[in-house]
């Protein structure tokens, strides 16, 4: 038994109907390249099940503490099923790419079951009519809670069921699996008691050593920044609020275009010091500007986008569970230019990233860790259930979450992977949600949103589009 940790319970303990606290991860297959030139469900069935002593969240479901008094538990399920986290569907005819993004939403917007391990599996078939993908090709949607798993962990854990090539075998667990009976109240209770007797002393100590380094990198916030060359300071300013900064529905949306990554690597030669994930944060912003302006809601200001930063070091691979802070950005969305807007991007980030670096994401992310379960939990659900976050002024209007995939081709029974896409969490006060997954020379921005706050996600997607044709022209010229 282990507890879940004060950031990984946050993701619990912030979760409504409206908003489910899972991610999704999408994947689309060539069942051409497998033995015979077809998959079976069978197969993914005995698959799956060869591989699950590769990642603990397969198999470990969460025991909640009685009235919320501390974190809750990972055990090992004893009534674990895999036919019921493992399910089949088929699009109807003809198959394309609205029909499954309009199914994934659907699939996406149904929360998990708290009671069972925290993931489910949706393989689709009937992908015959989606452009780019090959005739016969089928999907696998993976929904898994994001207590279970950050960004980086659920790489880890599309590693676990992938192999390099088409023929190949999980290696062999080290040890039987051994399931765990659930805890009794009175257990629960005395170790809830201890906890948050001692957690105050332990979050003293780490906001003792996060203060100075906080208070030091706020004064010196002036001196991180340099004006640029149009003249203009980039101090914080208020966040406006758009649409998507109201109540979420429990309805969902995605959509996603993809772009080469050879032809983003090259957009960020033209502002020294760029990356691939500021180059994405200015055609976010760019799409941004191009579909509120559309519908006639463009701010003044700059739009902000929060940035999830991992924070995992290398002796925590493997490890399941959050190790991420993260960085607020402007999105400079009432800069027209594309290329001044990607410079714009850049410093703004730079500033960001130094923020973060004096303050320490590692005492961001231990600060969550240790306050005591009890006022965490009931802070957290007291946060979710009177829909403060909405009525708030709005810390950001997005979330641009990039986590870099694999550069090589992957196999999952014996299937090619083709195309990889995300879905994130939209919640209160922050509808709109854009995962950033690359993959094999490949990257895609998708958009998950409250289909209330953005009806039309075809058109957003369109914006997208453009926004990167014009940014990679503008650098080419």
């Amino acid at each position: 038994m282990e507890q879940l940790s004060g950031l990984d319970a946050t993701f619990i303990n912030l979760e409504t109907r409206n908003a489910p606290t899972h991610i999704s991860g999408l994947n689309v297959y060539d069942q051409s390249t497998a033995p015979g030139g077809h998959v079976t469900f069978k197969g993914i069935l005995a698959n799956v099940e060869s591989r699950l002593h590769l990642a603990r969240c397969f198999r470990q479901k969460i025991v909640r503490v009685p009235f919320g008094f501390d974190h809750p538990y990972w055990i090992e399920d004893p009534d674990f099923d895999l036919e019921f986290h493992v399910r089949h569907i088929a699009l109807p005819k003809p198959g394309d790419w609205r029909q499954l993004c309009i199914q994934v939403a659907r699939l996406h917007a149904r929360p998990l079951d708290l009671s069972k391990p925290l993931w489910e599996m949706y393989v689709i078939e009937g992908l015959d009519d989606v452009e780019g993908m090959p005739p016969g090709s089928f999907a696998v949607m993976t929904k898994i809670h994001h207590a279970a798993v950050d960004g980086v962990s659920g790489i880890e854990l599309t590693a676990a069921i992938h192999d390099l090539e088409p023929d190949g075998q999980a290696p062999e667990p080290e040890r039987e699996w051994v399931a765990e009976s659930e805890p009794t109240l009175l257990e629960l209770a005395l170790r809830a008691t201890v906890n948050n007797v001692r957690q105050p002393f332990r979050f003293a100590q780490v906001l003792g050593q996060a203060a100075p380094p906080a208070i030091r990198a706020l004064l010196e916030r002036r001196s991180l920044v340099t004006d640029d060359e149009e003249g203009e300071d980039d101090d914080p300013i208020e966040v406006p609020r758009t649409r998507f900064n109201g109540p979420v529905s429990p309805h969902r949306v995605f959509e996603a275009r993809t772009f080469s990554l050879a032809d983003v690597k090259q957009i960020r030669k033209r502002v020294d010091g760029a990356t691939v994930n500021d180059v994405m944060l200015a055609v976010v912003g760019g799409a941004l500007r191009r579909y509120l302006e559309r519908h006639g809601e463009l701010p003044l200001d700059p739009l902000s986008a929060f940035a999830p930063i991992s924070t995992r070091t290398p002796d925590q691979a493997g490890h399941a569970g959050n190790q991420v802070a993260g960085m607020f950005v402007r999105l400079h969305t009432d800069e027209p230019d594309p290329i001044r807007r990607l410079r714009k991007v850049y410093r703004t980030t730079l500033s960001s990233k130094q923020m973060t670096h004096a303050v320490g994401a590692r005492s961001m992310t231990d600060v969550t860790q240790t306050l005591p379960g009890a006022l965490a939990g009931l802070s957290g659900r007291l946060i979710a259930r009177t829909g403060l976050m909405s009525r708030m002024r709005p810390v950001a209007n997005t979330v641009v979450s990039n986590v870099p995939g694999p550069q090589v081709p992957l196999y999952f029974t014996g299937a090619r992977m083709v195309g990889s896409f995300g879905l994130g969490l939209p919640m209160a006060g922050i509808g709109l949600f854009h995962a950033v997954p690359s993959y094999n020379g490949a990257i895609s921005i998708c958009v998950t949103a409250c289909r209330d706050q953005m009806p039309d996600p075809g058109f957003y997607a369109d914006c997208l589009a453009e926004s990167f044709r014009e940014l990679r022209e503008a650098a080419v010229a």
